[in-house]
């Protein structure tokens, strides 16, 4: 009897576990089918209410219903996904490294850089030589918008790092004072800007996958599609980080690397999304903690289901901001920040003794 009693506590344990892991799998299984109803219905939603998806899809399309669904809605389409499963993948890795449900993307700088370095194209771009012009064409905002954002994310690296190790408290303190900075060369540069570039620059900034295309997104596919990848591959990790850098080094992790690849890997997959789509808010937060509370803190099933509803809630943002005042549309930063910022404002109050200094 003694010995049954000093086992039931280990089995109870363990089913726990179980539980959690059996939970996230099935969570898993949930957010690939809502993905893929979410996918054919953006693909259904716009302007031409009346284009037949499916015959365009599977069967012997219009030329018009081929067009609208092909050439516009689908890149849109995947953009979108890809974007928010960047953003919200992102958002997770940096929460783990910080160890703070409230951390974001934008703590290390590499949105604000990717504005500076988009609004710097806008602006500034017509005073390149013509044959740099005519080699960048098109790709000239998204390619500064990358460098802008790997720029500042590698610099910020560089402050962060002394005799081999990276700090994480200098790091966000740094981030916020260049994003700071370059919020002021954007503004500077933007003072000079004509009425029409000011009217571009409100939109980028805004965020909108309206512009999609299958240039932007066969530029920005490979560099998100290769963040997103190496990201589970961090999930041992970031659970190990979670008892400190100390417990998480006696448990074998190189706690160093670790945080190199992190920051690598945000930079790399939200400056490629905010040079394709601008600046969008919130997702990198909202999607983990609700993940969170439904499933646990488990990175290894959290970073693959922050992807999968990263992209399902993005196309929802994109499906309000197109029907909200239809037939115009609000920039999809809009309806983010307008859905984001009071469950923000919730995490807030619920983990204030998190930010108490």
């Amino acid at each position: 009897m003694v010995a049954l009693e000093q086992k039931r506590p280990i089995k109870t344990s363990g089913a726990v576990a179980g539980d959690r892991r059996s939970l996230s799998r099935l969570l898993t299984g949930v957010l690939c089918a809502a993905l893929a109803l979410t996918m054919l219905l953006s693909l259904g939603w716009g302007a031409a209410d009346e284009t037949d998806v499916l015959a365009a899809l599977f069967g012997d399309p219009t030329m018009r219903d081929e067009v609208i669904v092909w050439d516009i809605r689908m890149p849109r389409m995947l953009t979108g996904v890809l974007v928010g499963a960047a953003l919200a993948v992102s958002g997770a890795v940096m929460q783990g490294l910080f160890r703070n449900p409230l951390a974001d993307p934008g703590l290390v700088g590499v949105s604000a850089g990717a504005g500076f370095g988009a609004v710097s194209a806008i602006v500034l771009g017509g005073f390149l030589p013509a044959p740099v012009i005519a080699v960048v064409g098109h790709y000239l905002v998204p390619v500064a918008a990358f460098l802008g954002g790997w720029a500042t994310t590698l610099l910020l690296y560089g402050i962060a790092t002394r005799g081999g190790r990276t700090s994480v408290a200098t790091m966000l303190l740094a981030g916020i004072a260049l994003g700071a900075l370059t919020g002021a060369l954007t503004g500077l540069i933007t003072y000079y800007a004509t009425d029409d570039q000011l009217r571009d620059l409100t939109f980028w900034g805004m965020g909108s996958v309206a512009g999609a295309s299958w240039a932007k997104f066969m530029a920005s596919a490979p560099i998100i599609l290769l963040t997103l990848i190496a990201a589970p591959f961090l999930a041992r990790a970031l659970n190990a980080l979670a008892l400190g850098e100390a417990a998480a080094s006696h448990l074998g992790i190189d706690v160093q690397k670790m945080k190199r690849i992190a920051i690598l890997t945000v930079a790399g997959s939200v400056g490629a999304s905010v040079a394709v789509t601008g600046g969008i808010g919130f997702i990198g937060i909202v999607v983990p903690h609700l993940l969170r509370l439904v499933q646990g803190p488990d990175h290894r099933g959290l970073l693959v289901n922050a992807a999968l509803l990263g992209g399902i809630i993005l196309l929802l943002a994109d499906a309000i901001s197109r029907s909200i005042i239809a037939p115009a549309e609000l920039p999809i930063g809009i309806v983010t920040a307008a859905l984001g910022g009071p469950f923000f404002l919730w995490i807030l109050l619920k983990n204030r003794n998190l930010v108490e200094m």
